[in-house]
Order: C-alpha cells, then structure tokens, then sequence
C-alpha cells in the first residue's frame, strides 16, 4: 500500500456504530483487502471484484441499495445536505445509485460497499471522484464480519442543525440561571411594604354622653379585634375555604400563581393570589392593591414568600381576618358577625363561621342568599363544612348534623333618620374644628363620647311633636337647645323633623331676629356700667328718637320705671331710653362677652341703631341657650360643645372641657336673673313656670311674628325655645296665637319638665339688695309633666306692639352662617292693662 493510501484510509478516526459498537477491528481488516487487492490489480483498470478469479463467494450476490427501512433513523434521505470537503478522506457526495447501473456498466456491488456510508469504488485519494478507480487506489472490500447483503449504517456528519440545537440548549440553560440569579437579587432587593392605610381602617362610633349607647358609626365598617377572639372553629372554616395548606405552604401557590401570571400576560383576566398570605399581602401593604400589571403581580409573589417567612402564621390570618370583605358593608369577622348575625365574632358558632368564610369568594353574592342564591350558597357553605372535617376542627357526625344557617335579610333603615343625622353633623363638625380631619373621622377608628343625653334628646323630642300641630307648615322650623350651665355641654337640641327630610339644623345653622329675648343683654350692659335694679328709666308713650317717634301697644305710657319693671312687662321705649343712657358700644361688648359674634351684631350697623336693644339683629337657637347659661352660672361663659372625650385607637381619652370666662361679676348676675324671674311668675312668660322649682328667662316676638322665643335657665340648665320661617314670612301656626310666652314657653316648660325629673332643686341666690320674700311654695297654678299636647289658646290679655323705626330687610337663610342682614326690629307683647303701673321710688326695687 503506497503512502496516499494509508493516508486515506488508516488516516480515519475510530468511530462507533449508531449502536455504539467499536468498529476500529472493521477498518483494520478493510485495510488487509485493500492492500491484497491492489498488489493483484496492479497495471489493471478498475474493475468489480467480480471480474477478478477466486473472490470470495459470498460476494457474488450483487448488493441492493439500502431501502427505507433500513435507512437510519438519523440520516436524511437525501444525502445532498452533507457539507463538501468535510474530513480528509471522506467525499463531498454519496451516491446512491445502484452498482449496476453506476457509469453504465454492470458490475459486482461488493467492492462499492461503502465503509462508513463510503462508496469505495467511486472514491480517490485527491478527493474526485467518477467512473474509474484511481490508479493510486484500489477498491475496498466487504470488510469481514458484517452479514451479507447488510451495508454499515452510514455516520451523518454533523451538520448546521446539530450546531443550532446545541446553541439553543445552552442559551436556554443560560437563561434560566439568569432567571434564577434575577429572582433571588428581586427576592433580596424587594422590601415589606408599609400596611395601607386603608387596611386598618376602622370607622369612628358616636356614642351618647354615658359612653356605652352607640348614636351611629361613621367611616369604614370594621372592628379589629385579636385572633384570641375568633373561635377556633371559625379560623378554621376561613382555612378550608380559602387556602386549606396555609400552616404549611410558604405563602405562595406555584400552580395558582403561575396560572395568575399567564392570565395576566395574556390579559384573558387579572387575578389575584390565591393563598391566605397573597391576599392578605394585597388587601393590607400599600403598593399592591392598585396596580394590576404582571409587576404588581411578581411584586406581590415577593413580598408573600417574605411575609410567609419573617411573619408568624397566626399574625397572618389575625390580619387577613381584620382585612378581609365579607360584604354587607362589612369589614373584618367582628363587622360581619353584626352584620350578619347580629352577634360577637366570639359567640359565632361553627356554622355561622362556615358561612361567613364562604361569603369571602363572592360577598356581594352570599349577602342574600334568598330565592335562586339559596342552592349555591348552600353548596359552597357544605364544601367549608368539608374542609373543616378534614382539618379536624369538627367532627363528621357533628358535621351532619349541621343546618345551613340562614342570615336574617338586611334592614336597609337609614342610621340618620331621625335626629341622628343631625347629632353627627354636629359632632363632626366640632371635631374638624378641633383639628380631626374628615379621613381620620371615616378611618380613623376614633371614639367620640358626646355631650348628648339619650334621655333629654327623646324628651326634646317629645316636647316638641307633642305641642307642634301636625298641620304646621313645613317651612315653619323649631329650635331647642338645652346646655348644662355649669360647663357649657349641650345636652339635648331639636334640629328637625327628620334629617333625611331637611339637613338643616334648626338649632346650630338657622338664625332668626332675636327680638326681646335680647334685652337681657342691655340689662346685664346697664349693671355692670354701674347701674341698679332700682334704676329708672322713661317708658312712656310715645317718644321720639333721632326724629322718628316711636310708641309702646296701645300708645299705653307707663312713665319713669325701674329696670326690674321694664324686664318684666318688656317696655320697648324704656329698654331704648336704657341703652341709650348705657351705651349701645358696651352693650355690644357684652353681647359678644356672652358668645354672640361681632359680625352678627354689626351686621348693617344694626348695633349704631336705637333700636338696636330691642333685638334686630339675628341669632341662633344655640347661642341664645349659651348667654342664658351665663346667667344661670352666675357670669362664668362657658364656650358650648358637643363633644366630651376622643381616643384614638390605642392611646387615652381627650377630655373636652371648657374652664370658662368671667362676663360679668356674681352680683350682675343675681340682679339680673331675679328681674328676668319676674317675668316667669307675672310678666309675659308665665306658662313656662315649673311646679317645683324658680325659673328665670324671657320671652321674645319679633315684628309681624316672624319669630318667637322662650328663653329661660334654672341654676342647673338654661334652654331656649325658638320658632320661625325659612322664608322670613309672618308665623302661622294653626290654633296658636304668635308670641313668646305661648307655643315656645309651652314647649319649655313640656321639656323642663321631663328633664328635671330626676335633678335636685336648686334656687337662685336673689339679688345682691332686696326686700324679696323668699318661694317657698309653688305657683298657684301646678303645671303637669305630662308631655301631652294642651289645647292652644291665646291669651286675650296679648297684642303685637308696633314695628321698631328702622327696620332692616330679611336675611337670607343660610346652612352654618349667620345672616349677613339681620330682620325686621322686634316688639315684645305686653299683658293690656287699664292704666300705666305706678313707677317705683329710685332707691327701691320692684317686688
């Protein structure tokens, strides 16, 4: 063999079958053909081992090209895809024509049997090939031990697609690792977000002033309470229904998550996470509920497997428990146990609690389960039931015996109906004004103790639906208030009929003329510039002041009268001539003293007018409870409030208290209250008298009767009675004569009544100096206090009196401001006697 040829041929790697088996054997008995037939072919031309004498016999059958069922698997059909001069001696091509027909003359096969898939015959060593060996190369013979008729199966040479696979595959695991080495840096870098605020929202609640009456809840409806509350029964049948491995997964649910994921990407749906953790990571950290992207989802996976790790399993479900809707407006197991059973999450029994936890998958939908929701709402709550077999928080006996517990149907009622609404208007409304802001009202979880007493709010109540004639007109409007005078809490009001009908609190936010329930203020002026009861003034008829004459009712002159006189019959020129001779600066200075705001006084300049103390200007039922709470307290103001304490969650009591301001001195009070005490025993205002006890106060009637007014105190508490129109039009009230001392002193004395049932009696100190025989019985006339309605009379002994010089236009009503222009002038009945009473000596005082 020369040299080309052991290039060729002994040149050849080793190589293994498709099977595996080691041909190195195969070759080298190949290479001995070879050379043999080359040494008895030499000079000859190329010929099939046919031709020459004494091959072998078993070469004699002619060879078949391999059909397709011997192909191999692996190589292609058509051989054209080899690349041309792959390795050194292996051809560019194979060809797979017959032996017989190869170069148009028919010869043996054997020497053509490929080695390797090699064509021997058709092969030279300087890599060409055609129809004529090399005279360099001899043809290559079977090689022993491969049966007859069988070609080795033919090695494909790698080719462009193996290169391709093999790059995919690694590019594939390379990105796997990346995406494992980016989870845990995400892992790592993704930190626990802070609770949203929205997640502890709870919803501040009102009570009354004993503070364990609940008024209403305003806010978020939820109650948190510790898991130590919720009955195991109850935590196990939010487990079976919602996440039944939650004590033993890691917090996420691969095959609920990546299921999530896809929904996502593909946006067929935007799902949630469906273990305990990932909800309760959604619903309570901030950051993870509003965005719905596939990054708030594998942020969410995030935070989940690190809650589920640093966080303990039962801080988890006490916060999901806390968080979680369970619909009718229900916030948290405490909310829904009210809601839905009327009952404490601690006395849920195990069905209620399987309800309850089956309601978490569609709450709007278990709310009422009733009509075509029965069957459905059954089944879910029997699957809950299952589970909590399963979990062994109860037994299958006592399973069976269950029976599904129907909720009773929602009371779709109104919490604001009523008086309530308007109870928290006005304790929201102080709260904003003490710096509690709406949100933290709504969410904050406050509870706010009023001043409101549940007893005299119903006896307010009472007092005045009960004299009101129900065919008033629906733009007549009553106001009362009563406050404690020896701090300024308003322990009962009247706002309305009802707030869901008028919003508008007839007590805080309507104003009307004040009329001659403001010349109490004059007086209180008049003593404390020095003045004394035994003071006289001109109260005859008529007079002319700044060239306008003015006249009393009935041109009726009562000449020179002490202050305790004019008080008690109410004499418009003499309270005049007195704020005249006092000043109408300072009897603006002390009505402000007493808690009515400048701007009310000065609206229109009305304070510069002479008319000024008959009461111009305009007011509230509440304000003018609090100036004769002065009175009553013996000149200490106390600013009026609603609100007695406020604790936030967690932390102590605010206690709401008001120390008070000195008005004016003990001894301009007690000259003061005993004049307006005058007024209730013989004056105008005698239907306000109470059985047992002194009463002081005035009545009040404004021109026209557009308003009318009872105001009046005992030591304790002062409440004051007013009745007017929002439209500023005269009164009419079917059956009532229009003046303070009828309608508006029955309703006061109807409440008072009720509301000094239980309270100790208590006289007032007397004035500073007076010959007054001290009340040791009762009026003449007991008064019952019963609260039903008498029958209306007008007193004949009554009349309007004529309208003040200069009177000013209406107001405008407006919700929570006063008027910026206050009414008519007022006038002030009095009692029509035959002849003007005989004035009092200077130095004395009237009886």
């Amino acid at each position: 063999m020369s040299s080309d040829d052991e290039d060729a041929v002994g040149g050849r790697p080793t190589v293994a079958d498709d099977d595996g088996t080691d041909r190195t054997k195969a070759m080298a008995r190949v290479e001995s053909d070879v050379a043999d037939d080359a040494d008895s072919r030499a000079g000859s031309p190329a010929s099939g081992p046919g031709d020459t004498p004494g091959e072998p016999e078993h070469n004699d059958t002619e060879a078949e090209p391999p059909s397709a069922e011997t192909q191999p698997d692996d190589t292609p059909a058509d051989d054209s895809s080899v690349d041309e001069g792959s390795a050194a001696g292996t051809p560019a091509d194979v060809d797979d024509t017959p032996a017989d027909t190869r170069h148009g003359t028919p010869h043996d096969t054997a020497d053509d049997t490929p080695v390797d898939g090699i064509p021997v015959g058709d092969v030279r060593t300087d890599g060409s090939s055609g129809g004529q060996a090399s005279t360099d190369t001899a043809p290559i013979a079977m090689a022993g031990g491969l049966p007859p008729g069988r070609r080795p199966p033919a090695k494909r040479p790698r080719g462009r697609f193996a290169r391709y696979a093999r790059r995919t595959g690694l590019t594939m695991l390379g990105l796997v690792g990346l995406g494992v080495l980016g989870f845990a840096i995400a892992y790592l870098l993704t930190p626990i977000p802070s609770a949203q605020s929205g997640a502890k929202a709870e919803g501040s609640v009102f009570y009354y002033a004993d503070g364990k009456t609940v008024i209403a809840k305003q806010g978020t409806n939820r109650v948190v309470v510790p898991l130590s509350s919720v009955p195991a029964p109850v935590r196990a049948a939010v487990i079976s229904a919602e996440n039944r491995s939650f004590y033993n997964d890691p917090g996420v649910s691969l095959t609920s998550t990546t299921r999530a994921l896809w929904s996502t990407v593909s946006g067929e749906q935007v799902q949630g996470g469906s273990t305990i953790t990932q909800q309760m990571v959604r619903n309570y950290y901030s950051g993870l509920s509003q965005e719905r992207t596939v990054f708030r989802k594998l942020k969410e996976i995030m935070v989940a497997l690190k809650v589920g790790r640093e966080k303990d399993k039962d801080w988890i479900l006490q916060q999901y428990l806390n968080t979680i809707y369970f619909g009718r407006n229900a916030y948290g197991i405490q909310a829904a146990a009210k809601a839905y059973y009327n009952t404490d999450v601690k006395k849920l029994t195990p069905e209620q609690g399987a309800y309850l936890a089956a309601a978490i998958q569609l709450p709007s939908y278990f709310a009422d389960p009733y009509g075509d929701k029965r069957a459905p709402a059954e089944a879910r709550w029997r699957y809950v039931i299952e589970g909590m077999v399963r979990l062994g928080a109860v037994t299958p006996s006592d399973a069976a015996a269950m029976k599904f517990p129907v909720p009773p149907e929602q009371k779709h009622t109104d919490v604001l109906k009523g008086q309530v609404g308007y109870m928290m208007d006005t304790a929201k409304a102080e709260l904003e004004a003490r710096g509690y802001a709406e949100d933290e009202v709504n969410r904050g979880g406050l509870k706010v103790v009023t001043t409101f007493d549940k007893k005299l709010m119903d006896a307010a109540a009472r007092a005045v639906n009960s004299n009101v004639p129900d065919d008033t007109s629906k733009n007549v409007l009553t106001g009362l208030v009563s406050i404690n005078s020896a701090n300024g809490e308003v322990e009962a009001f009247y706002g309305g009929r009802d707030y869901l009908q008028r919003q508008l609190n007839s007590s805080f936010g309507s104003y009307a003329q004040a009329g001659s329930g403001f010349k109490p203020y004059v007086l209180a002026a008049a003593l404390d510039d020095g003045l004394g009861l035994d003071t006289t003034v001109n109260g005859s008829s008529p007079q002319t002041f700044n060239n306008v004459s003015l006249e009393n009712n009935n041109n009726t002159s009562y000449g020179m009268v002490d202050l305790v006189t004019a008080t008690q019959q109410s004499i418009n020129t003499a309270y005049i001539n007195l704020g005249q001779e006092v000043g109408l600066d300072k009897v603006t200075a002390m009505a402000e003293k007493l808690g009515i705001p400048e701007r009310q006084l000065t609206a229109n300049s009305a304070n510069t007018s002479p008319t000024f103390p008959l009461g111009t200007v305009s007011v509230s039922p509440l304000q003018q409870a609090s100036a004769y709470a002065t009175f009553a307290a013996e000149g200490v103001h106390h600013q009026p409030h609603v609100i007695k304490s406020i604790t936030r969650p967690g932390g102590k009591p605010e206690k709401i208290t008001d120390k008070g301001t000195q008005a004016f001195s003990k001894g301009v009070a007690r000259d003061a209250t005993y004049a307006m005490s005058k007024v209730v025993e013989a004056g105008t205002g005698t239907a306000a008298q109470l059985y047992d006890r002194e009463v002081a106060g005035k009545t009040g009637t404004t021109t026209k009767g557009r308003a009318i007014w009872f105001n009046g105190f005992i030591p304790q508490m002062a409440t004051s009675v007013g009745i007017f129109r929002t439209d500023n039009k005269p009164l009419e009230i079917p059956g009532y004569a229009i003046y303070g001392g009828v309608l508006p002193a029955q309703i006061w004395r109807s409440y008072m009544a009720e509301a000094t049932q239980d309270m100790p009696v208590k006289n007032f100190a007397g004035p500073t100096v007076s010959n007054r025989m001290p009340r040791d019985t009762a009026p003449a006339t007991p008064r019952s206090t019963e609260s039903t309605k008498p029958t209306p009379t007008a007193p004949p002994e009554f009349e309007p009196s004529e309208e003040p010089v200069e009177p000013v236009p209406p107001p405008e009503e407006e919700p929570y401001e006063p008027p910026i222009e206050p009414p008519p002038g007022t006038t002030e009945p009095r009692p029509r006697l035959v002849q003007p009473p005989r004035a009092e000596p200077r130095g004395g005082h009237a009886p």
